[in-house]
């Protein structure tokens, strides 16, 4: 049986009440997608509660589960998830960004970062580079609670069915509807009108359900202010990967719409 709880999560790797990560909790029935709610979590602690509550649900997560292939060849790594995810949990940030930095300066100018097989189609960062945005250290931050919160990882690990675990990416969808406009930032000066226009211009065709998703987004007045106010996009973000997790929960088990040719060690992001 399908959990009724879908989440998305637009997470950061050092979470604060400044800048904390964001759940959407909803629920999906004939092709509607109802926001229940938005959650803040201001710590990773917090986070590591949130995922082992004993409750049913589908999430997807805005960070990269997996390196890519060439790059864990090439420093001899584990080659099978569960191991490399417990082997890269043991380094510090100091030392990933060492060791990514010394394998990105022995490669030709253009070719600097190792990619996975989804970032291409997905039109995500490697999940090696470490930053603007640093997402290595997202990955660092995220995967290993998820490992050893037991939550169930399509294709990746096998655990706890209640709890399915998903890569998402929010720029995929909301590229679809944006083209290269941008509708988010962190910075207060970059904050503009047009950013401001370009997320109400999200909202309205995501309620339409004007994406290849086929799923159309159903929000109360006060949460699409809620959505349009937040000028960093997070809780906007959030809210694109529990549509993702609506299609994922839709495709259900057992790879909820991950593809056959998908590399167990990679991972790959859901809906690319």
């Amino acid at each position: 049986m399908t959990p009724d709880l879908l989440v998305g999560c637009d997470f950061s790797s050092s979470p604060s009440r400044r800048k904390p990560i964001v759940m959407a909790t909803g629920s999906a029935s004939k092709g509607r997608v109802l926001l229940a709610g938005l959650e803040r979590v201001e710590s990773l602690d917090g986070f590591e509660h949130w995922l082992r509550q004993e409750r049913a649900w589908i999430a997807a997560f805005d960070f990269p589960f997996g390196l890519p292939r060439e790059l864990v060849e090439h420093l001899g790594w584990p080659e099978h998830w569960p191991e490399l995810i417990r082997h890269y949990a043991g380094l510090s940030r100091p030392e990933i960004r060492n060791t990514f930095a010394a394998f990105c300066d022995a490669r030709p100018a253009g070719q600097k970062f190792s990619h996975r097989a989804t970032d291409r189609p997905a039109g995500s960062s490697p999940s090696m580079k470490w930053i603007n945005p640093p997402v290595a250290y997202m990955l660092h931050a995220g995967v290993p609670r998820l490992l050893a919160a037991g939550v169930h990882l399509p294709c990746l690990h096998d655990g706890d069915s209640h709890r399915v675990a998903l890569e998402a990416y929010p720029g995929l969808l909301a590229r679809e509807v944006l083209g290269n406009r941008s509708y988010k930032s962190d910075d207060k000066a970059k904050q503009t009108p047009d950013r401001l226009i370009a997320r109400k211009d999200l909202i309205t065709a995501l309620e339409h359900g004007q994406t290849r998703l086929g799923l159309r987004l159903k929000v109360s007045h006060a949460q699409r202010d809620a959505l349009t106010d937040d000028a960093s996009g997070d809780s906007l973000d959030a809210v694109l990967c529990l549509l993702q997790a609506a299609w994922a929960a839709q495709q259900g088990l057992p790879r909820y719409g991950l593809p056959p040719e998908m590399d167990p060690l990679e991972g790959w992001i859901v809906t690319a």
